[in-house]
């Protein structure tokens, strides 16, 4: 019988915030496939977890992947952790996933942390719609493009990002986006926990002098001018999102909850976009 791939979300911060089932599956499990081997050692010796471990991480995924999936296929149980939070959301773990289900390997999560939901729970921003963005580029250019196209949407948007980042990033959300309430979540769960809420302008002044540092999440409100994006930009998007192999269904609910358009709208500009392209 094949092993079982278990995914297993790791304390962002505070040691203590692990599940006990997350604990019998490091224990129990053949080996860890850690992000980094040095900062789960540190965990693991916290709770006295002899389990073997190899590094999995950005650099040698490709790699390892295959290895791994046939460790899998031989009856081992693979304990997949990233450095800290659920892995897979802007850390390793995604192709490892992938692959193993491909394979016919069980994939079980086990829940825990993540930063994006601790900061977004403890924001005072809605809660009921949010698109998490993982991290900004890093280029200016890029990061102010994503930056125009999350511009109108409604929902509460979640980014991660660099503190070495961070006031150029809140710079150009203020140029771009305008002012609408954010929050700053620093070090979340960890000793040096910080929350910085207001308006982006409020925000960048009490960041301006400060030499930041530590993992950083940012929580934006949505847009609450309504829908002011053009017709040419949403088939822009439509454009976009079908050469990335998105479908007409996928296409239209995005693009109906990021504009506040209807889907059955959004329905008939991807048909006529789609028409006009195949008679020409």
């Amino acid at each position: 019988m094949p092993g079982t791939l278990f995914v297993v979300a790791t304390p962002i911060g505070n040691l203590e915030d692990i599940t006990g089932r997350a604990l019998r599956v490091l224990r129990e499990a053949s080996i860890i496939a850690a992000e980094d081997t040095r900062r789960t050692a540190r965990l693991l010796a916290r709770y006295a977890i002899t389990t073997p471990t190899t590094s999995l991480h950005e650099h040698n995924e490709a790699q390892k992947t295959g290895s791994l999936v046939a460790r899998l296929d031989r009856g081992e149980n693979i304990a997949l952790v990233s450095d800290a939070g659920t892995p897979a959301i802007s850390d390793p773990g995604y192709r490892l996933v992938v692959d193993a289900i491909h394979a016919g390997i069980r994939v079980i999560p086990l829940p825990g942390a993540a930063a994006l939901a601790a900061a977004l729970s403890a924001s005072g921003l809605p809660t009921d719609r949010f698109a998490f963005e993982g991290f900004l580029p890093s280029k200016k250019q890029e990061r102010k493009t994503k930056l125009q196209e999350l511009k109108n949407d409604a929902r509460t948007l979640v980014f991660y990002e660099a503190p070495h980042r961070l006031n150029e990033s809140l710079q150009d959300m203020q140029q771009i986006m305008g002012e609408r309430e954010i929050v700053v979540g620093r070090e979340l769960s960890k000793v040096h926990e910080e929350f910085l809420r207001g308006t982006v302008s409020e925000v960048v002044a009490r960041f301006a002098d400060r030499e930041v540092k530590g993992e950083i999440t940012i929580v934006v409100r949505g847009s609450t001018d309504g829908c002011q994006v053009s017709e040419a930009e949403v088939n822009a998007e439509i454009r976009r999102l079908g050469a990335a192999g998105m479908g007409v269904k996928e296409i239209s609910q995005l693009l109906g909850e990021r504009y506040q358009l209807s889907k059955r709208e959004v329905y008939q500009m991807v048909l006529k976009l789609k028409s006009s392209k195949g008679s020409s």
